[in-house]
């Protein structure tokens, strides 16, 4: 079966920052694996959105995010990678600085 639209429910990592995990509405977070949900924290409702194949989300298309929740029950959105050299800007000691 191929989902071509889904009511989802956004959730909010409380454990970390910029972490969201989208489910099917209707089947909440029963698919979700409870050592997923361990490390997520507690699962705050963010938002509920309709999801089409064509609909462009910020970091994935409908389309991929729709195959994840009918393959896995969910999909969990990651927050971007850091820039390496901001990293590097943070960890070198700067002269005068104090």
């Amino acid at each position: 079966m191929n989902m071509q639209k889904c009511i989802c429910e956004v959730f909010k990592s409380t454990r970390k920052e910029e972490t969201y995990l989208y489910v099917n509405k209707q089947e909440g977070l029963a698919r979700v694996p409870s050592a997923l949900l361990e490390h997520f924290g507690t699962p705050v409702s963010a938002m509920t959105l309709l999801i089409t194949e064509n609909k462009m989300l910020a970091r994935v298309q409908g389309k991929d995010l729709l195959a994840k929740i009918e393959q896995d029950g969910y999909y969990l959105q990651l927050p971007p990678p850091r820039e390496v050299y901001l990293l590097d800007l943070y960890r070198t000691p700067v002269e005068g600085r104090y």
